[in-house]
């Protein structure tokens, strides 16, 4: 099998499992907006939970990975079976004595991290010391979350991803099921949701552990600082956290200063931005879970017109799926959020404030997915320092737009800016990336580019048809809007396909012959 067929494949499988996922997030996102609505209480809560998400969104989709999976892999195909289970063993050893210290400080100093996060709180005490009290309880989210990212990265370095991938379901589940069992015991539901929050770490990494014994790399204790695989980890995974944590950085000081503005810019901005995450989460971080481990061993046998094809393959693939997913998300706006959100809580004028921010979360998706991409091959390569000098530029052009851009356009503004530092970040890292290999294919992957805007372009007069239907102003008729809503996606997907069956595009070619090879099998 081809080694795009395997990423393919292995992609196929991590999106599966992440569309589980991602489908009971926007059931958590539907608590959230139930219980939760979008108001002070609920501001207090996102800002209180963009530290375990920081964490999840550094170490389970990140920097864990982007320093971990290069060395061992290197083990596993230079080395003996032993020495990578020693690494294993050593390096869990060092990250659970460095999380449990860190978790000790971080609940210790949660109301000097509220006065970072959401200085606009201050002022309003209830609303800062509920804010304290929530991140207090998530804090020792990292500790879980932590572990489970390294478990992830053997997995698979190994080429098993089923287990990872399918972890963060039970994340979801456990906070569905707190905010709805466990909420009637407290006077907020926010602290049920908090709990729920840290028991989703727990058992996301206990779901991975039986893989892990059944591959003979289960954890244990090796106290080794000193080990030349750890040190090498620990050389790549401070640059790697500080080139990963761009997004998020970039995210805080959209809650930094989204806290001063009006009540519910922090929830509009958070709900918006999860609507964003969902392809982002099922196409995007997909691939680049399955492509790190191939340009890792492509990297390690020296093999750099492999890794060139890969990449390119890669970035091709993600315009291919996040093209059409901006157009969607931007002309659907107000049909998927009054049908997904609007309950509860949360009424028409939380629907049209999300929505404003949605428009401009969603220009910047495709850059959004390509970071990861072409960080993903900055780290194959073991080079994690320019993934955080371009990420220094990044922070340094969202601050100064988020200046610029939030007093005349609010939280909209905000949204804009981190937008525009995300197609920064990616088109300079491309740009060095290119310097780098000599190569990526550009002409390939610009033809590739043309074809998906053209086919997109068309299934936007769909849904600009739709989201202008009466329907979406109106109260009541869920299973209409769910049939209208639902057809009309199932029928851009299908025209999207015929137009690029039509257009003769590599992409569509290659899907179906490999759906082909599965019917045969």
């Amino acid at each position: 099998m081809s080694e795009n067929k395997k990423i393919t494949k292995a992609a196929g499988v991590i999106s599966l499992a992440t569309l589980a996922s991602r489908i009971l997030g926007l059931v958590r996102e539907m608590i959230y907006t139930h219980y939760l609505g979008a108001g002070r209480m609920s501001d207090a809560f996102f800002a209180a939970y963009r530290i375990p998400n920081l964490l999840r969104d550094l170490f389970a989709e990140g920097s864990m990975s982007a320093a971990f999976i290069p060395v061992f892999t290197d083990y596993l195909t230079n080395r003996t079976r032993e020495d990578a289970k020693r690494l294993v063993k050593a390096v869990f050893t060092m990250l659970l004595i460095i999380l449990v210290f860190v978790c000790t400080i971080g609940i210790i100093i949660a109301p000097f991290i509220v006065r970072i996060i959401a200085p606009g709180f201050y002022d309003i005490p209830e609303k800062f010391s509920y804010t304290v009290l929530l991140t207090r309880i998530m804090f020792p989210f990292l500790l879980f979350i932590g572990l489970s990212a390294l478990a992830m990265g053997v997995l698979n370095s190994m080429r098993s991803f089923g287990a990872s991938a399918l972890s963060p379901v039970m994340f979801n589940i456990m906070i569905i099921s707190s905010a709805v069992f466990v909420s009637p015991f407290f006077k907020e539901p926010a602290i049920a949701i908090s709990i729920g929050i840290l028991l989703g770490g727990l058992f996301q990494l206990l779901f991975q552990l039986p893989s892990l014994k059944k591959r003979d790399m289960m954890f244990g204790f090796r106290l080794t600082p000193s080990d030349e695989g750890v040190v090498r980890i620990k050389n790549l995974l401070i640059p790697a956290m500080l080139g990963q944590s761009v997004a998020q950085v970039n995210l805080f000081i959209t809650t930094i200063l989204a806290s001063f503005l009006a009540d519910g810019s922090i929830s509009y901005l958070a709900y918006s931005r999860e609507l964003v995450n969902f392809p982002m989460g099922v196409f995007a971080i997909a691939l680049s879970t399955a492509i790190l481990p191939s340009m890792a061993e492509q990297a390690a046998r020296h093999n750099y017109e492999e890794l060139r094809e890969t990449l390119s393959f890669g970035l091709r693939l993600i315009l291919f799926i996040t093209i059409p997913s901006m157009f969607g998300l931007i002309l659907l706006r107000i049909p998927i959020i009054s049908l997904i959100f609007q309950h509860g809580k949360f009424d028409y004028i939380a629907t049209i404030g999300t929505a404003d921010a949605l428009i401009y979360f969603s220009v910047g998706l495709w850059a959004f997915a390509g970071v990861r991409i072409v960080v993903s091959a900055f780290y194959s390569l073991n080079d994690t320092k320019i993934p955080v000098k371009i990420g220094a530029i990044a922070v340094g052009v969202n601050i100064v737009l988020n200046i610029i851009l939030m007093f005349p356009m609010k939280h909209k503004g905000l949204a804009l800016a981190t937008s525009i530092a995300s197609i920064v970040n990616f088109s300079l890292l491309l740009y060095l990336l290119r310097k780098k290999l000599g190569s990526i294919e550009g002409k390939r992957i610009i033809k590739s580019l043309a074809r998906t805007i053209a086919a997109s372009l068309i299934i936007a007069g769909v849904a600009w048809y739709v989201a202008g239907m009466g329907i979406w102003q109106t109260k009541g008729y869920i299973m209409d809007k769910v049939l209208i809503l639902g057809g009309t996606i199932i029928f851009s997907i299908f025209l999207y396909a015929i137009t690029h069956i039509i257009l003769k595009s590599e992409e569509t070619h290659f899907f179906l012959e490999m759906i082909k090879e599965r019917f045969r099998l």
